[in-house]
């Protein structure tokens, strides 16, 4: 006697050699003995054969029509499977039209609910016609997937993708049938998604794929100023007294955000006054307006080669930058400084004053430098005016503790122009670096002191240890060497500095401060500025890396010297990219090295560098 029973959910039949009522033990057709329950036997049959058993059954349940099942059961009671076979065949089902129903119940789960072992119930018509419409969606996708993957594997780009490029490059869907087929394409050709988007056009811009994905990432609802009522934000300000100064700015060329400027009155005695002046967009930006509300979800102006995101609006930095031939709110900080350039008294104002120019660093630099200092020759308008805060600033310099230990190191500026990078050098701790450098870092450490002696709240910048972090508490910042330092010199590209102007303004309008350390938002602006600010300063580092593998393929520079740091790790000459390199030898730190470049890849900022031979410079 032979049996077709159900174990683990899959039909089997076997041969019985021992019934114990409860149990039996069978054979398979192979030889395989197993115990079985008796309750699991759906069947017992003589005819056929076994080993040609499941193959017929099998046929002939690939020959029924779920569909037609389906109409024929009974379709609000559960059935078994000799009864459905009864009603189909017309006649007591035979073994063989038993187990092919059951094979055919089984393999249809859309259409019968299995209930027990040979009993089911047909699926509700609504609930088996979502089901057969699911079941074609999915092979319709299935059928569009194929097609997205056919036309990938000849680097073609479906039409279909141009919609969600942004999507698929940065935060793809990974259950969409797009995602799929790249996903599966990118395992068989072993390219990288992006690899392959690439190599099928999805990409005509490597700077814009980048810049593109910071925005993506950082920037959800665009770069854009929208809905902004600027009428109120904007002020009149023919209250505040002119001052009688002629000041000045220093920036380079690309600086449309001036925030500072200088100037320099002659007193009785051989003394003089130094006005720092800083540009009051917190005269006119209403704290919690909508345009505060969103420099404070920006917190910061990004910069990045040949571009930048600024914090605020084209029209508010228009009204507030200290643009030359115009009268601009400032908060003026003014130093009486003796002949020995000693500071003898200061004060702090709120005012307007006229800027007589903008004068830009690339340009000055070439009559205002060392060589022209040492030589007394500097033939500029402003030539006392800059010779004075030079020797301010030095004197200021060595009151810190700071000697200049910036003359050996090098600053880069990125110029792009129609796609064509020049990457220029320039030494830090210039003449003009040290002016603009030890004015700001005065500035900011004065009105850090006048708010932290008012007791009014401020945003300060501590070092400690090498590890800087900012807090509502004044402390030291053991780089600077000054006691406390609290940012408030660039109001219109820092958020930090706009605060604790705000602050400044009631201090010298003797108000209430906007803020208190019990500021709820406080706390939470610190640590969204200091998150952001890292992400911004590490986005324009990685485009400058960028930039710099664009000049190398844009000078076809096959070898290039670097100068080794430590162990494997190199800076190329003449340019801010550091890189690793895996065939370096042990060098001393300090050694120039000749290296043969290759694979230089925009998309992952990467290259491949081999070390050729170690050089004399």
């Amino acid at each position: 006697m032979n049996v077709f029973y159900e174990e683990a959910g899959t039909f089997k039949v076997g041969a019985v050699l021992l019934d114990n009522n409860s149990s039996l033990q069978v054979e398979a057709i192979h030889g395989k003995r197993s115990k079985i329950k008796a309750n699991s036997v759906l069947f017992q049959f003589e005819t056929p054969s076994l080993s040609e058993f499941m193959h017929n059954a099998q046929k002939l349940a690939d020959e029924l029509d779920a569909n037609f099942l389906w109409e024929c059961s009974t379709q609000d009671t559960e059935f078994s499977n000799i009864n459905l076979a009864t009603e189909y065949f017309g006649h007591t089902p035979t073994a063989l039209e038993s187990a092919a129903t059951l094979l055919l119940l089984q393999s249809a789960p859309m259409y019968f609910y299995k209930k027990g072992p040979g009993r089911y119930k047909a699926a509700p018509p609504d609930a088996l016609k979502a089901a057969l419409a699911s079941q074609e969606k999915k092979r319709q996708q299935a059928e569009q997937q194929a097609h997205y993957a056919e036309q990938l594997k000849r680097f073609m780009l479906p039409k279909e993708f141009y919609s969600i490029i942004n999507d698929l490059l940065y935060k793809p869907d990974k259950n969409s049938i797009e995602w799929k087929a790249l996903e599966a394409v990118s395992l068989e050709t072993k390219l990288t998604a992006v690899e392959l988007l690439n190599k099928c056009g999805a990409i005509p811009s490597t700077h814009d794929y980048h810049f593109n994905q910071f925005i993506f990432e950082h920037f959800p609802d665009g770069t854009d100023f929208k809905d902004l009522d600027l009428l109120n934000v904007i002020n009149q300000f023919d209250h505040l007294p002119i001052s009688d100064v002629a000041a000045f700015s220093i920036d380079d060329a690309t600086t449309t955000e001036i925030d500072d400027a200088f100037s320099i009155t002659q007193l009785p005695f051989g003394s003089f006054r130094i006005g720092i002046h800083i540009a009051a967009p917190a005269l006119g930006i209403a704290p919690e307006s909508s345009l505060d509300r969103l420099a404070a979800t920006r917190l910061s102006t990004v910069y990045l080669p040949g571009n930048k995101i600024t914090m605020l609006p084209d029209d508010i930095i228009h009204h507030f930058t200290l643009s030359e031939n115009r009268l601009s709110p400032v908060v003026s900080l003014y130093l009486n400084v003796s002949d020995d350039f000693s500071i003898v008294s200061c004060e702090s104002k709120l005012e307007r004053i006229k800027i007589a120019a903008n004068l830009r660093s690339n340009l000055l630099e070439t009559q205002f430098n060392e060589t022209a200092l040492n030589k007394g020759e500097i033939l500029h308008p402003f030539s006392s005016e800059l010779i004075l805060l030079w020797k301010f600033a030095c004197k200021m310099e060595a009151s810190r503790g700071k000697a200049n230990d910036n003359n050996d190191k090098i600053d880069y500026s990125f110029e792009i122009q129609n796609d064509r990078v020049t990457i220029n050098e320039r030494r830090r701790g210039s003449p003009i670096d040290k002016v603009v450098s030890e004015l700001m870092i005065y500035i900011n450490t004065e009105w850090g002191k006048q708010l932290s002696d008012a007791g009014i709240t401020g945003i300060f910048r501590s070092q400690n240890n090498g590890k800087v972090r900012m807090s509502t508490s004044p402390a030291p910042h053991q780089g600077l060497g000054v006691s406390q330092y609290a940012w408030s010199s660039s109001p219109m590209r820092r958020y930090v500095d706009l605060i604790n102007q705000r602050q400044i303004i009631s201090l010298l309008r003797g108000e209430t401060p906007f803020y208190n350390k019990e500021s709820a938002n406080l706390s939470v602006t610190i640590n969204d500025f200091e998150t952001s600010y890292g992400i911004y300063n590490e986005f324009q580092r990685t485009m400058e890396r960028y930039w710099c593998l664009r000049w190398l393929l844009q000078e076809n520079m096959e070898t290039i010297n670097a100068q080794v740091i430590k162990e494997n790790l190199v800076k190329f000459d003449h340019l801010p990219l550091i890189t690793r390199i895996a065939s370096l030898p042990e060098i001393v730190p300090g050694s120039y090295v000749k290296l043969k470049l290759s694979k230089i890849d925009l998309l992952e900022r990467n290259l491949h560098a081999e070390f050729v031979q170690k050089t004399n410079i």
